[in-house]
């Protein structure tokens, strides 16, 4: 992402969040959109798709509290009309306030030269945007880029956990050069950037953004002998699989971060973030709602009536016993608890047994007998008439 961009985005607004939203609100509000825009929920959808990624890059900077403060203190000074140009314009060169407002005391007296400010801007700023100060003629490490991955789960998996293997491309530091870029290994710093990966760009009142040399494509060294295998760029495409567990209890089109599982860094940097979209089939008799599992149960109209006890599968483990009170209608839910999902906590939610009375399609003789009998002995009862008295009345 350029430095524009962290600046002009507000990923706030992408996620429809206040400024002071908590991390659990972020997170939550991140499902909730990543679920109605995801890709496979809205195949061949460009803008679904679109808006899907900028969700994603949101979540990424808002999510991590280091990069949320960054893109604060960015936004605070440079965006949103922290750093305005003055009524000289963009290219006027002054600017609404003087360094004496922003630095108090250390822009005035003291310090080197004739004004005494003893560093520059990108002194001050430079670790805001990975960067140097001015002058600054380094070659610094560079994170590993994050991996995006899918990974299909039995529900029963889903439930329980599993650890899968999975196989990855990504962008590694190539091996026939050790990672330098050179065939020979003796890369050069980069005259453009000198070193720092980063170009400036004016913006106008004497302040400028930075963006990624094009010249070095940020790494802040030119090959002088390109290697052969990676054309000089360092990196080379690799394939490795690994084994990763999926926690207990993970839901359908859930995204999971695995930290440092992505992409390996650049010299000595730190490997990028491995992010799992889990996908779940679906199971022939259990459902899930939330923590909770589903079940539909077929009792006889004599056990509904007269009442009785109820054996109730569970999901992974023995068959459990309800009893079912006399009465009972069609469509009532019951509850064996702790025979649910594993929640994060590491407790389990319920089992939600919900009774369908099952209406034979032949009946023996003497079944029907029984229920000629019983039709009979309840000929005067009429289950419909406070149905019609209520339909009246109304």
């Amino acid at each position: 992402m350029s430095t524009k961009d962290f600046i002009e985005k507000d990923f706030y607004k992408v996620l429809g969040v206040p400024k002071d939203a908590t991390e659990a609100e972020i997170k939550k509000a991140y499902r909730k959109l990543a679920r109605e825009y995801h890709p496979d929920a809205n195949k061949g959808n460009a803008k679904a798709e679109e808006r899907f990624k900028e969700i994603s890059e949101a979540n990424d900077v808002l999510g991590d509290p280091k990069k949320r403060k960054e893109y604060d203190e960015a936004r605070a000074l440079f965006g949103n009309g922290g750093f305005r140009p003055g009524p000289g314009g963009a290219g006027g060169g002054s600017f609404n306030f003087d360094l004496g407002d922003l630095f108090g005391g250390n822009a005035q007296g003291g310090g080197q030269g004739a004004g005494g400010f003893g560093g520059g801007i990108g002194d001050v700023f430079g670790g805001l945007f990975n960067r140097g100060g001015t002058g600054t003629t380094r070659t610094q490490p560079r994170r590993g880029q994050d991996i995006d991955t899918e990974v299909t789960l039995s529900f029963t998996e889903a439930i329980e956990g599993a650890t899968v293997p999975l196989r990855m491309s990504s962008q590694s530091p190539c091996k026939a050069c050790a990672g330098t870029g050179d065939k020979n290994g003796t890369p050069r710093v980069c005259p453009t950037c000198v070193g720092t990966g980063q170009v400036a760009r004016g913006s106008g009142g004497g302040f400028s953004l930075t963006d990624p040399c094009p010249d070095c494509k940020g790494r802040g060294l030119i090959a002088e002998h390109p290697c052969m295998e990676c054309k000089g760029s360092g990196r080379a495409k690799s394939s490795r699989t690994m084994q990763v567990r999926i926690p207990a209890g993970v839901s359908d089109s859930q995204r999971i971060r695995l930290r440092g599982k992505g992409a390996p860094g650049e010299r000595g940097g730190p490997a990028g973030d491995l992010y799992v979209t889990v996908h779940v089939d679906a199971h022939p008799v259990f459902g899930r709602k939330e923590d909770n599992l589903t079940v539909t149960v077929p009792v006889t109209f004599t056990e509904a009536a007269l009442g009785g006890e109820v054996r109730v599968p569970t999901l992974g483990g023995p068959p459990v016993t309800l009893k079912l009170p006399p009465g009972t209608p069609n469509g009532r839910t019951m509850r064996a608890r702790g025979k649910g999902a594993v929640r994060k906590d590491g407790t389990r939610g319920d089992l939600l047994v919900t009774v369908e009375v099952s209406v034979p399609k032949d009946l023996s003789g003497k079944a029907r007998d029984a229920l000629e009998a019983y039709r009979e002995a309840t000929a005067g009862e009429d289950p419909r008439a406070e149905l019609f008295q209520a339909a009246k009345g109304a």
